[in-house]
């Protein structure tokens, strides 16, 4: 492409301003015309560059001469564009543009330092001599998180992890509720609060005046996560408890992390510190990257007083389904469960691979018992995994 790493917008403004310096009505809906057109088709020449700018800057046959005059002053025979974004910025905590002068004998034209070709790049060195900012990091823009969240799991390092942790963290923060069997006073309430309105009767002889009704009582719905951090799921490990940690901080949680044995997390993964949690909560997990038993494992927390948080929650299960347990034993410990629990939502990273099918013995096994199965093998997957549970989690169909 011909503009490559090219801030689009900047561009378009700072064209549009050369010509309205030449005498061109260019708007600012022309302006929005020509950024659209740049998105739709970016030119791979300097002829389609022209025609894209000319039909959607120019209104006026008048006009046409002084856009030939501009354009040219502006591409012919200028110096190289910079058209990627290593080029070098200004002093740090600035955000200006990298301009690129145009030759002499453009006229007023040439005046104001160029067209803003490319924005600042990612980390670029400070050239001012004396300061001791060193690098000027900029934070990274959403377009950057967007193409590290449709990456696997196992190509990021721990430092982008954590950035999509924090994201994901933020993306669960209107988290659904449920109805309970209590009741509030409500305007809009279809049932009549018998003992509110009978007490306001009292002020007027007994007669019921003011109706007083009163509605279901809702709070957050309470998620149980269990994570699978056996050999098999090593990649995917560190990626699920930051989902473990979003929970855990923004819903009435518990989470769990199993390979032979089931360990509670939820204390370590409460904690305000991203860094500091996940550390703990490796820590604490001390048969990770082994076997996997996750008929045992949910047999044992249904056994357990943590049983109780099962009842009317959202349950969800990351794993690839890998169990040394007999697939009867799993059948059973999963009907069990989804008995006691409002949902049942699967992840599992395997699923969004081309022609793939639960052949697994317990895959197979406990597929009947769930409500949703999901693939989780991005933090895209678990974007659009969170949206399901929140979607769920808000039908009261149980």
């Amino acid at each position: 492409m011909l503009l490559r790493g090219v801030d689009r917008a900047a561009f378009a403004v700072s064209f549009a301003n050369r010509l309205r310096g030449a005498g061109v009505l260019a708007g600012l809906t022309e302006i929005d015309d020509l950024v659209r057109a740049l998105g739709a088709h970016p030119p791979d020449s300097r002829r389609a560059l022209y025609w894209t700018a000319r039909i959607s800057l120019v209104r006026r046959e008048s006009d046409l001469a002084a856009f030939d005059r501009v354009f040219e002053a502006v591409f012919t025979d200028a110096a190289p564009l910079p058209l990627n974004r290593s080029a070098a910025a200004g002093p740090a905590g600035r955000r200006d543009d990298v301009h690129v002068p145009v030759p002499g004998g453009a006229g007023p034209a040439a005046s104001g330092g160029g067209l803003p070709w490319a924005t600042l790049p990612p980390a670029v060195a400070e050239a001012e001599p004396g300061d001791e900012s060193g690098l000027f990091l900029p934070q990274v823009r959403p377009s950057a998180v967007e193409a590290l969240a449709a990456r696997p799991f196992e190509e990021l390092d721990p430092r982008e992890t954590a950035l999509l942790g924090e994201v994901l963290r933020r993306e669960l923060t209107n988290w659904p509720s449920r109805r309970t069997r209590r009741h509030a006073p409500a305007r809009s309430g279809r049932r009549v609060a018998l003992r509110a309105t009978i007490s306001r009767a009292r002020r007027t002889a007994w007669e019921p005046v003011t109706i007083v009704r009163e509605r279901p009582r809702r709070r957050p719905r309470r998620v149980v996560m269990l994570c699978d951090v056996s050999e098999s799921m090593r990649a995917q490990a560190t990626a699920y408890l930051h989902l473990m940690r979003a929970f855990a901080t923004v819903t009435p949680a518990e989470v769990f992390a199993f390979a032979t044995r089931l360990t509670r997390l939820t204390p370590a993964l409460t904690r305000k510190s991203a860094a500091e949690a996940i550390e703990q909560a490796t820590a604490a997990v001390s048969d990770r990257f082994g076997g996997t038993r996750i008929a045992t494992n949910i047999a044992a927390l249904l056994r357990s007083h943590h049983g109780n948080a099962l009842r009317g929650a959202l349950v969800v299960i990351a794993s690839d389904g890998w169990d040394s347990d007999p697939a009867p034993e799993l059948a059973a410990a999963m009907a069990r469960l989804s008995r006691r629990a409002h949902a049942v939502l699967w992840l599992n990273p395997r699923a969004g691979a081309p022609g793939f099918t639960p052949a697994v013995a317990a895959m197979a096994a406990a597929l009947p018992y769930c409500t949703t199965l999901r693939p989780a093998a991005t933090f895209d997957d678990l974007f659009a995994a969170a949206r399901a549970m929140q979607s769920l989690g808000n039908a009261d169909f149980r």
